[in-house]
C-alpha cells in the first residue's frame, strides 16, 4: 500500500505479526518512537504511555508524542508515564523502530506522519478494523474492544507484570473505548477486574475522562444542541441527527469538551445515526459518526474517507458544512 500523500513514499506490503513476533521485534530496538493519533483519546494515550512504560523498563530508549493539539488534554494529564512525552517538534527525526498506536491510517498521525518515513522500521498497534496498513509490520485485532486490550495480551506473553501503573493506562482506554462498559465483549469484565485488583481507583479515572469539563462546555453545549437537525427518512428512513460545533462555539475548549457532544447527540430516540461536524479551521471539519444498532458507520466513514468502528467512526471534510451534511446523507441512503 501507499502512505498519504503528504508523506509519499515507494508502495510497501504490511507483514501481518503474531505476539511473539511483536516482542521479538520490540526487544531488538535499539530507539522506539511511540506515536498517538492527533486530537488523542484515552486509548491511544493509554496505549503509548504503558508501551513507552514497558520499553523504558527494559532500558530501550523511548519517546512518546502525539501532533495535536500542543499539549495532553486536561482529563488525561493524571495517567502514569506523561513524562515520556515530547512535544511534536521534538520528536526524533528518525528512529530504529517507530510505533503508532490506535492510530487507522498514517493520515491520522498529523505532521508526525513524515516519521514514519525516516523510520528504519514501524510497527502498528490498533484494533480498528478499517486500519490501512501502512506500516512495515502490524499487529491489529479487530475483536478487542480498546487498543489498550490488545496490549495487555501482548504484555501477558511478554512476561510483563501489569502493575497499578500500567493498569491505570490500560483502564483508562478501556473505559473510555466501550463507553463505560456499555459496548463490551466476553472477557472485557474479567480485564476490567484484573486491572482493577491492582488498586487503581476505577471510579476516579471514569470521572476524570469522562465526567468531568470546565463551566465554559455547557454555554458550548447549549449553543451546540441547539443547532441539532432530525432527519426522520435518513439512512433507509432509520433517521438521522446532526449537530454542528464552529470554532466559535468552542473557542478556550479543549478537544475533550468537543469530542464529548457525540455521546449526547446520539441519545436521540427517533435516530438511529448520529453525527457532529466539528470545525477545526474555516472550510475544515472533522466528522464523528455514531449508530447504535442497524448501520455499520465505518463502512459510511471509509466512503467518505475515515474508518473506525462499525458503531463509532470518523472522517474529514472540506467546504461548506451544509456540502458535507448533503454528503453525508447521500452516503447513508
Amino acid at each position: 500500500m501507499t502512505h498519504c500523500p503528504e508523506t509519499a513514499s515507494p508502495a510497501l506490503v504490511s507483514q501481518p505479526l503474531q505476539l511473539q513476533d511483536v516482542i521479538e521485534v520490540l526487544e531488538g530496538a535499539t530507539s522506539v518512537t511511540v506515536l498517538c493519533h492527533v486530537q488523542p483519546d484515552a486509548d491511544t494515550i493509554g496505549s503509548g504511555l504503558a508501551l513507552g512504560i514497558v520499553l523504558e523498563r527494559k532500558g530501550i530508549p523511548v519517546q512518546v508524542s502525539f501532533a495535536s493539539p500542543d499539549r495532553l488534554p486536561v482529563s488525561m494529564s493524571g495517567l502514569p508515564g506523561t513524562d515520556l512525552l515530547v512535544p511534536a517538534d521534538a520528536v526524533a527525526e528518525s528512529s530504529d523502530l517507530l510505533v503508532t498506536v490506535d492510530c487507522g491510517s498514517a493520515g491520522r498521525l498529523g505532521a508526525l506522519a513524515s516519521r514514519l518515513d525516516r523510520a528504519g522500521r514501524s510497527l502498528v498497534i490498533d484494533h480498528h478494523r478499517s486500519n490501512t496498513r501502512y506500516g512495515t509490520f502490524d499487529l491489529i485485532d479487530d475483536s478487542a474492544e480498546a487498543t489498550t486490550a490488545v496490549l495487555a495480551r501482548l504484555f501477558d506473553l511478554w512476561d510483563v507484570e501489569i502493575d497499578a501503573d500500567l493498569a491505570h493506562c490500560l483502564y483508562a482506554g478501556l473505559v473510555t473505548d466501550t463507553g463505560s462498559f456499555r459496548w463490551v465483549r466476553p472477557g472485557t469484565h474479567d480485564l476490567a477486574e484484573r486491572l482493577l485488583a491492582t488498586g487503581i481507583d476505577g471510579a476516579d479515572i471514569a470521572r476524570r475522562l469522562l465526567d468531568t469539563h470546565p463551566f465554559g462546555w455547557l454555554p458550548m453545549l447549549g449553543a451546540v444542541l441547539s443547532s441539532a437537525v432530525l432527519v426522520p427518512d435518513a439512512a433507509d428512513g432509520r433517521g438521522l441527527v446532526h449537530a454542528v460545533i464552529r470554532c466559535t462555539d468552542s473557542a478556550g475548549l479543549g478537544s475533550e469538551e468537543v469530542e464529548s457532544v457525540i455521546d449526547i447527540v446520539r441519545t436521540t430516540a427517533e435516530a438511529e445515526v448520529s453525527a457532529v461536524f466539528k470545525e477545526s479551521a474555516p472550510g475544515s471539519w472533522s466528522v464523528s459518526l455514531r449508530s447504535k444498532a442497524s448501520v455499520d458507520v465505518a463502512a459510511v466513514a471509509e466512503r467518505l474517507g475515515g474508518g473506525g468502528h462499525r458503531f463509532a467512526a470518523g472522517y474529514t471534510a472540506t467546504g461548506a458544512v451544509e456540502t458535507a451534511i448533503a454528503a453525508l446523507r447521500e452516503t447513508l441512503g
